[in-house]
């Protein structure tokens, strides 16, 4: 069951979330309950069980998100982004990037676990 909580953000925040959402075709509560989520879930990969550790070493971002991206990157190489689109672009460069050095802790955890070999 669901609980209604009502949030008041500041507006750079609400901005970011509703240009997210615009982009991706989503609701802004889903984009904010998405955030909300990988903010609880970013628990330190030492203490997670082997499962899940290892699910992050596979861990891709989410495809319409990829698309987006990558469709941000390309216009954004020929010049052909306005502001909200570049500020959007950084935004999922930092989704980016986050989910990379998760990925690289995660292997270094499977790594020193034995679940994974060590890449030489």
């Amino acid at each position: 069951m669901a609980e209604i909580v009502t949030l008041q953000l500041p507006e750079t925040l609400a901005q970011k979330a509703k240009e997210i959402a615009a982009f991706t075709h989503r609701r802004l509560e889903d984009v904010l309950l998405e955030w909300i989520d990988r903010a609880i879930t970013e628990l330190p990969v030492e203490s997670l069980p082997d499962e899940q550790v290892l699910a992050m070493c596979d861990m891709q971002m989410e495809t319409q998100q990829q698309e987006v991206f990558s469709d941000l990157q390309a216009r954004y190489r020929e010049g052909q982004l306005n502001d909200a689109e570049v500020r959007l672009l950084d935004e999922l460069m930092q989704v980016y990037r986050r989910g990379l050095i998760s990925k690289a802790r995660a292997l270094k955890v499977a790594v020193e676990r034995g679940l994974k070999p060590a890449l030489n």
